[in-house]
């Protein structure tokens, strides 16, 4: 059995140490906001927050993120995270929404290390994001909306 910590709720999990993080939390939790998008970290689909870092869920190990704090989509709910959501909202980012969830758990760990990102430090943070409908101008457009809800 593997503990783990998600979204402030522990749980126990008989999972293979090398299992994907990413089946742990959907398949045994019941969490399915965390998406499964191309399965070798190239995506983005699949970003959760591993003690604040976000970490592409679909190949970092279950075994990796026991006694560690793991946040997902459905338990962001800080200041932060808030902002996000609402930014996005407010913008209709969303077109066909696979890839938001793991978007906004980047935009959100950007906004956590610097609260007020330029554009080249928001192409940085995201590039590894990939969206098939294009709306990389509207998340730019977002966090940078959201930056401004959090002052």
């Amino acid at each position: 059995m593997i503990k783990l910590t998600i979204n402030n709720k522990s749980y126990e999990v008989d999972a293979s140490p090398d299992m994907p993080l990413l089946w742990a939390i959907r398949d045994m939790v019941g969490l399915t906001g965390t998406k499964f998008g191309c399965g070798m970290a190239q995506c983005g689909a699949c970003t959760v927050h591993v003690d604040g870092t976000p970490v592409r869920s679909c190949s970092f190990p279950v075994a990796a993120a026991a006694g560690k704090k793991i946040t997902t989509i459905e338990g962001l709910s800080e200041k932060v995270g808030e902002a996000v959501q609402k930014a996005w909202i407010e913008l209709q980012v969303p077109q066909c929404g696979y890839c938001q969830s793991g978007q906004i758990m980047s935009a959100t760990a950007l906004l956590k290390s610097k609260p007020h990102p330029t554009d080249a430090d928001i192409d940085a943070a995201m590039q590894g994001n990939l969206c098939r409908c294009g709306t990389y101008q509207r998340v730019r457009s977002a966090i940078h909306r959201a930056s401004e809800l959090i002052k």
